[in-house]
């Protein structure tokens, strides 16, 4: 069984285009929704904050819900692929409702802005949780499983870059229709909206189509409540090799604002253009800013990029050649130490050039393409451990808190980036507004530089505490070896279902 590829070059391209479809619409929504809320709708910071936390407590809900929905009945075409069709037009129509912005007053606002939000978080659930299960139904093949899962990641990284590719780009086709030097708030406005629409429509297609060219082979049975037998989540929680994995996950939620909190650090913390003089007017200041902070975002669009998707690419080969736990702990070290050197040249050169600080971000955007794809493939062993031990897989479930984990690491990053603007006594609609506008250089050094270690010191120190949690994990090495090979011998035994 292990020896034998079940999944095709194209089936595994479809299924990893899908992905990356999904990326592309995640991307937007977590990358930009809190500079859109709080420098674009300019929302109350306090309001912003408890949506985030609100919403976070409620997917903690319905995350393993559908999870459990997912491992009790199989649909009519299958137990996994079925909500991809169902999903997508729901996601779709609330990303661009997410950025409509409508013309309300403040409270009615809220109320629009808080319904959309959290259905479409819900809406995700609806899409995420099925579709990253799939890998373990496309192959019981433990090796062509993670050969997926590491493929797939790839693409999903390159879909989740491309809307910072039109953040760059549809600017440009707004200027045509909205002064920007003017207006900037109703700039910022029509370019959220078309970047969603944009997403929607290239994303949304891309991961639809993938319903069409994958295949469920591992069948299992539909799930019978046993009297006396442990419930889902007693299981999962007795899980000891997964729960060390979520908890990797929630420790190194901080990674998440090297991505989120760029666009923050690009408004307040640097400044790439043309000396600003008293003599230029409000809307060259504007233009000059706008300029900069594109330029800013787009530096560490460049870093990141480097050095999480260069990872990325590499993984394929590093999970064949080390254990996981240990890709993982080297790395997310390197990348604690590359974050305090960040921070610490930041600091002492008073954040007066981005570019000597361009290799240690790289360097620190390393962890990030690790975790996003080794978890996956953690947890997909610490269900075969599952299995193993007690005759149950629970995959929707175990899905549900990979799930859970990004939707909590990026609540977490953009909850901090909010609590910091109201530590910090900064309030977006003093910066930026068509009467005042303020650069990086107007601002106190201490701002700036507190606004700054969202993305250094913060992500450095969620890497160090996430990799203490793997120093416990015991699937790796010749245990890891011994589960596989009794895993197999105890599905032979069984007669494990396995379609073609």
């Amino acid at each position: 069984m292990e020896d034998k590829k079940y999944v095709s070059k194209k089936e595994l391209w479809m299924y990893a285009l899908g992905a990356g479809g999904q990326g592309m619409i995640y991307a937007t929504m977590s990358g930009k929704i809190s500079d859109y809320y709080v420098n674009v709708l300019q929302l109350p910071l306090m309001f912003v904050l408890l949506l985030m936390l609100l919403a976070r407590v409620w997917d903690a809900i319905n995350d393993p819900m559908m999870g459990m929905i997912v491992d009790r009945k199989s649909l009519k075409n299958g137990r996994m692929k079925p909500y991809i069709i169902i999903a997508t037009p729901i996601i779709s129509v609330l990303t661009i409702l997410m950025f409509l912005s409508p013309n309300l007053e403040p409270v009615p606002l809220m109320i629009f802005t808080a319904i959309v939000y959290v259905l479409w978080g819900m809406s995700y659930t609806l899409a995420d949780v099925p579709f990253w299960t799939l890998p373990n139904v496309l192959t019981p093949n433990s090796k062509e499983r993670s050969d997926v899962i590491s493929f797939t990641k790839i693409i999903n990284s390159i879909g989740s870059a491309i809307p910072e590719v039109f953040f760059f780009i549809i600017p440009l086709v707004v200027g045509l229709f909205i002064n920007e030097d003017t207006n900037p708030i109703a700039f910022g406005k029509m370019k959220y909206l078309i970047i969603a629409i944009a997403t929607v429509a290239i994303g949304g297609v891309m991961y639809v189509n993938s319903y069409f060219h994958i295949k469920e082979r591992v069948v299992l049975p539909d799930k019978k409540k046993v009297p006396g037998q442990p419930g889902s989540l007693s299981r999962i929680f007795k899980c000891k090799p997964l729960m060390l994995v979520v908890i990797m996950g929630i420790l190194s939620s901080g990674r998440y604002l090297v991505q989120a909190a760029a666009i923050h650090v690009a408004r307040y913390s640097f400044y790439i253009g043309p000396e600003i003089t008293d003599a230029m007017s409000l809307a060259e200041k504007t233009k000059a800013y706008e300029t900069s902070v594109s330029a800013v975002n787009t530096l560490f669009l460049i870093c990141t990029v480097v050095g999480m998707f260069g990872t990325t690419l590499l993984m394929p080969k590093l999970m064949k050649k080390f254990d996981y736990k240990k890709i993982v702990i080297t790395t997310c070290l390197a990348g604690f130490a590359a974050s305090v050197i960040t921070t610490v040249i930041g600091y002492v050169t008073d954040l007066s050039s981005l570019y000597i600080l361009a290799p240690f971000i790289i360097v620190q955007s390393i962890p990030l393409g690790v975790i996003n794809v080794i978890s996956y493939a953690m947890i997909c062993d610490s269900l075969d451990y599952m299995e193993l031990t007690t005759g149950v897989r629970e995959n929707g479930l175990g899905s549900a808190c990979q799930g859970f984990i990004n939707k909590i690491g990026n609540a977490f990053a953009t909850c901090g980036i909010i609590v910091l603007y109201m530590v910090i006594g900064m309030n977006p609609q003093d910066m930026l507004s068509t009467e005042t506008l303020k650069f990086a250089f107007d601002i106190d050094f201490g701002q700036r530089f507190a606004m700054f270690s969202l993305v250094s010191l913060i992500p450095g120190i969620s890497m160090l505490l996430c990799s203490l949690p793997m120093f416990f994990y015991k699937i790796s090495g010749k245990n890891k070896e011994k589960m596989l090979a009794d895993l197999k011998a105890k599905r032979e035994a069984e007669g494990f279902a396995i379609s073609e």
